[in-house]
């Protein structure tokens, strides 16, 4: 059997979602409509008319746990052709700190707390347990790779794999603009911040993220109102930091929102708040 198509399979056992990749880790287009990305790559991104897929089926999105769709005749030319495999780590729960020089995997060694390490062509991958958006260059030579993307499998890699630091979380902030720190001012007279201690802030985002991930339906108004809640209890105090934001945010786009939608419920809830 072909050792990517092995590779994928065991995976898949293991309730990795995998696919193939051709030279230069590019991904496969699994119709003649998708070749090059034509259908977006993303669920809700499709050019309409573009796909006859019944679903999307390009990069990230085709990673799947499905033995009769890895070896049945979609993939059957593509992993013939395949030159690696991917796997989605959002869709394990995980985020891979894709680590692309030497200066980068010092800047971790220093900076992020230890974790499992694969190593790389020309660095590492820092594997942590938890999701959150990716993103690229969010410094360099370090990409956060998690949900809606794909990672190259590069074997299982060695260390016992910690929680998803708040240190990484805040990688991205910079990157999901034009969300912004937020700078209410304190209230008036230079008072002590109500919260009195950070426990308070940290029981509000935590029960925040935890409503957000139980949603069963009606997501968008979920995360809108859970954002409104956040910011009329913390954000006028100035005790909310990017990492807290960064956290909501990870929240709502696991249960499948969109940067942007997230970007655009946060901002109109600053709005409505006068913020």
């Amino acid at each position: 059997m072909n050792t990517h198509l092995s590779t994928a399979l065991h995976l898949a056992s293991r309730s990795v979602p995998a696919l193939p990749l051709r030279a230069g880790k590019v991904p496969f287009g699994n119709c003649s409509d998708c070749r090059d990305n034509a259908c977006g790559g993303r669920p809700n991104m499709k050019t309409p008319g573009s796909c006859q897929c019944p679903r999307p089926c390009h990069a990230w999105a085709a990673a799947t746990t499905d033995p009769s769709i890895i070896t049945g005749p979609t993939w059957s030319t593509a992993w013939k052709q395949a030159a690696a495999v991917a796997y989605h780590p959002g869709g394990i729960g995980l985020t891979v700190v894709d680590l692309d020089h030497a200066d980068a995997v010092a800047w971790a060694r220093r900076a992020l707390p230890a974790t499992r390490i694969v190593p790389t062509t020309r660095g590492e991958h820092w594997i942590y347990q938890g999701v959150m958006p990716s993103a690229n260059a969010v410094r360099p030579g370090v990409d956060i790779k998690s949900t809606m993307v794909y990672a190259q499998w590069r074997g299982p890699g060695a260390g016992a794999m910690t929680a998803l630091p708040d240190t990484v979380r805040a990688l991205i902030v910079g990157k999901l603009s034009p969300v912004r720190p937020v700078t209410a001012p304190v209230p008036a007279g230079g008072g002590e911040c109500r919260h009195r201690t950070p426990a308070y802030l940290e029981r509000g985002i935590a029960m925040a993220e935890q409503q957000i991930t139980e949603a069963a339906s009606a997501v968008h108004a979920t995360v809108y109102r859970t954002f409104l809640a956040v910011l009329s209890a913390h954000g006028r105090c100035g005790c909310l930091t990017d990492a807290h934001a960064a956290r909501l945010f990870t929240a709502a786009q696991a249960k499948g929102e969109s940067p942007r939608h997230c970007v655009d419920a946060w901002s109109n809830a600053r709005a409505a708040l006068g913020m």
